[in-house]
């Protein structure tokens, strides 16, 4: 079989497996023609390394396999990208930031490696906003600059993992890796119109779905994760699947599935974007979804009492283990933070230097994410809800800024608003109680813009997640591709 240029670049994760392993497709032959669109689409900033030669090099050694040995690889030929905040052997991981621009780890994060053990392909590491702390994926560092969205490269992708949703939804890759602090998955998968999953957290202990220990750039142990991102959810299924050693998932019988609204995350909306999302709740309802209305009143102030503590206190150790048991190039967290590039991260480490939030870690730690998590366990429990849905932002992507600190956006004329709070309102609280949280496209506001809706879950429903995010997606359907 013949494959033309946009026919290939048009192959879902899931779609190009099973080409490559039928030998309908060589992976050279594919990995080629995704290497040329990278260089083509150089200008959306999407990725920091190309690695042009090792990528082919992987790809001729999954063609030289019989089809018996191909079969047995779940991933087999397939181009990823990966997060330039995640350890990569042989390749940097600089995190975005000047301190780290030539580091290379020593070996992959367990993640990554589960991944190329099944075959997958790395084709480059992923742009990001700076060392993940924040959400435009706007980096003033020299050797990585602004990712531009594939929709409108004027404007942001969302962040931090902007890179990775940018390449997935300009066709670069078909799917890679992102890490989730706040909404660092979602929010781009969001915006660039793509797929994203946080997995469950929990505790950090065996609630923890995926295991990177000091292999990921870090903010927050309590809160970090890595998180699979693709163009559909059956392509995230496949990568959490690969990465957690469980088998194929069928979509939910949507007519069994009672769904909460939470109130807090239904309000103040962008018009364009809450039409996109009432339209889209209009179509699983009509195909069998009932929606149940929950009020969570107490959802944003406790989550406001944990979410700035943990994220501007965790750093003074973490990075600094990170830093250690890497035997990176900057040994203390105040070298990292004396070459930041980017005005808003540096003003952020001014405040993990100085500790601001330290008096209140414990109290943050110990009692008010206690009550967040029993406050999402008692909603699921009393409603009998499989998920909450809601759109994963309150508005859709705005014009890439010069990032002077202090971003402010305006929601429809109304008062300005900080950029980063508008964008995390509705990611966060997920993140601070370490349940799961999947993004899907739901539709373009004003045919133009990508707009997704989050299903939040219980801790360890990862997989019942995904399948919910199934049965939703082959209602709802898939974005067009952006024109470029």
């Amino acid at each position: 079989m013949t494959w033309t240029v946009d026919e290939q670049a048009e192959l879902t994760a899931t779609q190009a497996v099973d080409a490559i392993q039928t030998g309908r497709l060589t992976a050279s032959g594919y990995v080629a023609t995704l290497l040329a669109r990278a260089e083509a689409l150089a200008n959306l900033n999407a990725l920091t390394v190309l690695d042009v030669e090792g990528a082919l090099a992987s790809a001729h050694r999954i063609d030289s396999l019989g089809a018996a040995e191909r079969a047995k690889l779940p991933l087999a030929g397939l181009p990823v990208v990966v997060k330039d905040n995640i350890n990569t052997r042989g390749l940097t991981t600089s995190a975005g930031t000047p301190s780290l621009e030539h580091f290379v780890p020593a070996r992959h994060a367990p993640s990554v490696q589960r991944l190329v053990d099944a075959g997958a392909i790395l084709l480059g590491k992923a742009n990001m906003h700076e060392l993940a702390f924040g959400i435009t994926s706007t980096n003033l560092s020299a050797h990585a600059g602004p990712v531009r969205n594939p929709y409108d490269p004027a404007l942001i992708p969302g962040g931090s993992s902007g890179g990775t949703a940018a390449a997935i939804a300009a066709r670069i890759v078909p799917a890679g890796l992102g890490t989730d602090t706040g909404g660092s998955t979602r929010i781009p998968a969001a915006l660039c119109g793509i797929a994203g999953l946080r997995p469950s957290v929990g505790d950090g202990g065996t609630g923890r779905r995926y295991h990177d220990p000091h292999a990921v750039v870090p903010i927050s142990h309590t809160r970090d994760t890595v998180g699979p991102m693709a163009r559909t959810v059956a392509d995230l299924a496949l990568l959490d699947g690969v990465i957690t050693g469980h088998g194929p998932l069928a979509h939910a019988p949507v007519a069994n599935l009672r769904i909460g609204l939470p109130a807090p995350l239904w309000e103040g909306l962008e018009r364009s974007l809450e039409d996109v999302a009432r339209v889209a709740l209009a179509k699983l309802e009509a195909a069998g979804v009932t929606f149940v209305p929950v009020r969570m009143p107490e959802l944003l102030v406790l989550n406001e009492r944990v979410s700035r503590t943990l994220a501007l206190h965790e750093p003074i150790d973490d990075l600094l283990e990170w830093l250690v048991a890497n035997h990176a190039p900057v040994q203390t967290v105040a070298d990292v933070a004396a070459r930041i590039a980017s005005p808003d991260v540096r003003a952020a480490y001014d405040a993990i230097l100085a500790d601001a939030f330290g008096g209140d870690y414990e109290t943050a730690l110990t009692v008010w994410r206690p009550r967040l998590q029993q406050m999402y366990a008692q909603t699921f429990a009393s409603a009998g809800l499989d998920a909450l849905l809601f759109p994963t932002t309150r508005l859709v992507a705005v014009p890439i800024d010069d990032l002077n600190g202090s971003s402010r956006v305006s929601i429809d004329g109304g008062a300005p608003i900080d950029e980063m709070d508008a964008y995390l309102r509705n990611t966060d609280p997920a993140s601070n109680a370490g349940i799961p949280g999947l993004s899907l496209p739901a539709g373009l506001a004003d045919g133009r813009l990508p707009v997704g809706l989050e299903l939040d879950g219980p801790a360890g429903s990862d997989r019942r997640l995904l399948a919910i995010g199934l049965a939703f997606e082959q209602i709802l359907g898939t974005l067009r591709a952006p024109a470029l």
